[in-house]
């Protein structure tokens, strides 16, 4: 194993104290390793919603990337690919709430949806309103390893943009929550991996792949996909999830959607294009307009070689929603 790390137990720690130093004017941290959170510099935002989020780590930018003006208000990094636990849930929603409520955004994983779900409650006995979202736009499988049901991929930064524009322009809680909801549901996803990540304190690939295989539909943890295939072409490949995607959100001619081709952690950008460049041409031959494009690396997975691929339906206000003003560490425009 060779990474740029000290200790493998203090991966989060010093992670997250790098990220906070680098973006000392957007965020600010909990300090507190037992309950350890990132938040908004400045602190809530008195009469909006918050927006926390949160999950294990190694998926970065998600969740703290994230975190700024048009998005999260705080994110909770767990260990490596562990949910954190209720406490620093609960404590970065306490941090969030400036009277309006805070909005929940939970990835379809079941250590997360248990952990948020508890952490709900707590916070509730100290006089926050909690609403909770949970996403789950992996259209690969719909149970796995680690959830029942669809799994919360790539969509998610969708969910965190959309909704977080909405509490941006005043929504109230259960106004954010629908519009949150609404993004969910016109939203899906689906990865190919070409090779394994290697989790610090494990020391070795989380899972075995050939050399001339690769794995579609995988999880972002790792978790086995749809299929195992001898490797194949960009074209080929792109395809296979494209109109797995595509095929499940039912694109048809005259919708208008965003195009979301993103990284695994340990693909060139130069790569994540040639992806973009079929499913872009896949959609357009069904008729569909993309409106809307971000190829990068968003939701990671270590030091994954792979990618996904994400449509979102849009509608009038969705679209506005998307392009209002957004300020964090790994998304801006318009701000």
């Amino acid at each position: 194993m060779k990474k740029l790390i000290n200790d493998p137990q203090a991966v989060v720690a010093e992670s997250v104290e790098g990220f906070v130093a680098a973006h000392a004017d957007l965020v600010v941290s909990s300090g507190d390793e037992e309950k350890l959170f990132v938040s908004r510099a400045g602190g809530a935002v008195s009469g909006k919603v918050g927006l926390v989020s949160g999950g294990g780590s190694g998926h970065e930018p998600l969740h703290a990337g994230f975190v700024g003006l048009g998005m999260l208000d705080a994110a909770v990094p767990g260990a490596v690919f562990t949910s954190p636990t209720p406490d620093p849930i609960v404590a970065a929603t306490v941090a969030a709430d400036g009277g309006a409520g805070v909005l929940h955004i939970v990835k379809n994983y079941t250590g997360d949806v248990l952990n948020f779900e508890t952490a709900a409650e707590l916070a509730e006995l100290e006089d926050v309103t909690v609403t909770s979202v949970i996403v789950d736009d992996d259209v690969a499988v719909q149970d796995s390893l680690y959830t029942a049901g669809r799994r919360g991929v790539a969509g998610t930064v969708l969910v965190e943009k959309i909704a977080g524009a909405a509490a941006e322009r005043g929504d109230d809680l259960e106004a954010v929550a629908a519009i949150a909801t609404r993004v969910n549901e016109n939203v899906r996803s689906m990865g190919v991996a070409l090779t394994a990540c290697t989790v610090p304190h494990a020391g070795k690939p989380s899972f075995d792949l050939a050399e001339d295989e690769i794995e579609i539909g995988i999880g972002i943890h790792g978790e086995p996909g749809r299929e195992r295939i001898p490797a194949a072409s960009a074209d080929e490949i792109t395809e296979r999830l494209l109109t797995a995607v595509a095929d499940d959100l039912q694109v048809a001619s005259g919708d208008r959607l965003v195009l979301l081709v993103n990284g695994m952690g340990g693909t060139p950008a130069s790569e994540l294009y040639i992806v973009y460049r079929q499913a872009r041409a896949l959609l357009e031959q069904r008729g569909a307009s993309v409106e809307r494009s971000l190829v990068g690396n968003y939701v990671t997975s270590l030091e994954m070689q792979g990618a996904s691929v994400t449509v979102l339906r849009l509608d009038d206000e969705l679209l506005s929603l998307y392009d209002a003003p957004v300020h964090t560490a790994a998304l801006r425009w318009g701000a």
